[in-house]
This record gives structure tokens, sequence and C-alpha cells, in this order.
């Protein structure tokens, strides 16, 4: 169902919640992309680069195991390593370093931006009757189970209504509002900010689109609504547009978070890094490593071990990479909008 024309299909009306159905994408790949560990997705992707190295250069025509086995071509090989690892490394902590100069500022900014926050959880704390939680977690569990309750009201509100088609459709609503509640709140349950496990299941909550259907069903329904039924509704949405900026914010701390780990990871990597290739550009020559084990030269592997080792901190930033912009590209829109022809 397309948003923008307002076409009535209850049958979308309990529309995929969780992000992997929306997305119509297979689990390896959202796996891959958000779930994994990035250290587990590095380990990957340095197999992966390492198995294709030695792959090539032992299917390939025999040529190339001659030039392979000079020594000026691996002087040439480790030598623009080590040029585009001490490159790479000052590029990327650079990078982390601009984004993280928006948190600093003079004192009547970081003033403005205390109390705006401060705003927000007095707001929340009114929705929630209770004190907004410091915990990331908590915070957003407390916010969905407030939009839970307020769904639960409405259902057995309208369980008796004559209009059957108005109280079919609120049924199908709230029970998708509702499971997806309780599926996301058992997520967030002992989640830990740091390692991703709290922005990724605030992604499985698709309050957007539970909006987009709050305000269908009032304005279809408008004339046999009362005002106190007009208000649970409003008073839903309400809770339902309080969780877009608390994901966002969240979804802005974690970006933040994980450009700080990164840098650090790739300073970590990169000095072990330089280090072998330094050892092979003033070391290792043709022959330093002869024979062969499981019919491919000793050469071939320690060439293929020490380049994926060289390639670590490229692997690193390139997992932590995947995930921020798969995340920014399916959290455009903080509005009831739907951006992938997957959802339409």
């Amino acid at each position: 169902m397309d948003v923008s024309n307002g076409t009535d299909a209850s049958s979308d009306i309990g529309t995929a919640d969780t992000m992997r159905e929306r997305a119509g994408e297979s689990r390896f790949k959202i796996w891959l992309l958000l779930a994994a560990s990035r250290l587990q997705v590095t380990a990957f992707l340095a197999l992966f680069v390492f198995v294709g190295f030695v792959a090539a250069v032992t299917l390939l025509p025999q040529p190339l195991m001659p030039q392979l086995r000079t020594g000026d071509t691996i002087e040439t090989m480790f030598s623009t390593m080590i040029t585009a690892i001490v490159t790479a490394t000052t590029l990327v902590v650079t990078i982390g370093q601009l984004v993280l100069s928006q948190e600093n500022g003079p004192l009547g900014e970081q003033r403005a931006r205390m109390e705006n926050s401060m705003d927000f959880r007095d707001f929340t704390e009114e929705l929630i009757g209770s004190p907004s939680p410091a915990d990331p977690s908590t915070f957003l569990r407390e916010i969905i189970l407030v939009a839970q309750r307020r769904a639960e009201t409405i259902r057995e509100d309208f369980s008796e209504n004559e209009n059957e088609q108005l109280r079919g459709e609120i049924d199908e609503f709230t029970d998708s509002l509702v499971g997806n509640s309780e599926h996301v709140r058992d997520q967030l349950e002992g989640a830990s900010f740091g390692d991703f496990s709290v922005l990724f299941a605030a992604l499985n909550f698709n309050y957007g689109w539970k909006i987009f259907q709050v305000e269908r069903i009032v304005n279809k329904y408008e004339d046999d609504l009362s005002a106190d039924e007009m208000e649970l509704f409003d008073d839903l949405k309400t809770a339902l547009s309080l969780f877009g900026p608390a994901r966002e914010h969240v979804k802005t701390l974690y970006f933040e978070w994980a450009l700080v780990t990164l840098s650090q990871m790739i300073l970590y990597a990169a000095v072990p890094a330089l280090v072998v290739a330094g050892v092979m550009l003033t070391v290792v020559d043709a022959g330093t490593f002869p024979g062969s084990t499981f019919g491919v030269t000793n050469m071939t592997w320690a060439i293929g071990l020490a380049f994926t080792i060289t390639l670590v901190p490229f692997l690193l930033f390139t997992a932590y990479v995947l995930r921020i912009v798969t995340i920014a590209k399916r959290t455009l829109a903080i509005e009831p909008l739907i951006l992938r022809d997957s959802q339409r």
C-alpha cells in the first residue's frame, strides 16, 4: 500500500514489523551488515581475502609465480601497503574526530543542549508516569510499553463496537502493534548499549507505519468516533511519535560510539600491520620460505598471510562503515514515509 494515496487495504494493516521482513532481504545479509560483531565480520573478510589471494596465485597461469618470488615484487607490494596503512589510519582517525567535534562547543550551546535533553526527559516522564530511565534500553522499553498499553485500551474499548469493519481493522492493527511491542521489548530487556543490541532491537519497532495506520483509521472513521475515542487514538499517536526522536537520539549516540571504537581498533591494528609490512619489506626474499604445503608454495602462504594482516585496518573500516551506512539508509525518514519498495 502506498502511503501517499491513503488506499485502504486491511490486509496491509498488520504489515511486517521486523527490519529483516520489511527489507525483504536474506537473513545472512542482515546478519553480515548489522547483527554480527564487527570483529566477526572483519575476520570473515580477512579469511575471504586470504583464501582468494592464495587461490588466485595458485590457479592463475604460472608466469605469476616467478614474479611473486622476486624481491622487487615483495618490496613494491609492501612498501605500497605501508604508505596506504599510514595514510588510511590518519584519515579515519581524523574523520572520527571531526564527527565528534560537534560534541564540543561554548558554554551557551552546551546549556541549550542540556535544556533540550531535559525537556524531552520531562515530557517522557509525563508519558510513562515515572522518572525517565537512565539506561537506553529501559528508556525505549518504557515508551514502547506505553504505546502497547494504549493500543490494548483501544482494542478493549472497541471490542463491542457495532461497526464490524471498524472493529476488524482495529483488532488487526492492535494485535500487530501489541505483538511487535512484546517482541521488541523482549529484545531490549538486558540489552547493552555498546554492542549494538539496543539499536538493533529498536529498528525492529515499525513505529512509522503504526502512526500512519492511526491517522488512516481516524480519517476513515471520523464520523463514527466519539470525542473520547478520538482522544484514545491521539494518545496512542503521541506515544508512537515520541519513540521516533528517542530512537534517533540513541542512533546518534551509537554512531559516535562506533566511530570512537573504530578509531581505536584501527590504531590497534595499524601497528602490527606496519610491523608485518616492514618485516616483509626488509627481511623476506625469494628464498625465505622454501618448499610447499598442501600443494601450495610456502612463499605464497607467507605473502598471502602478510598481505591479509596489512589489510586488517581497512577491513575493520569496511565492517564498521557497512553497519553505519546500512542503518543510516534504513532510518532516513523519521516520519511515516515509506522509502523502500519492499514495504509498498
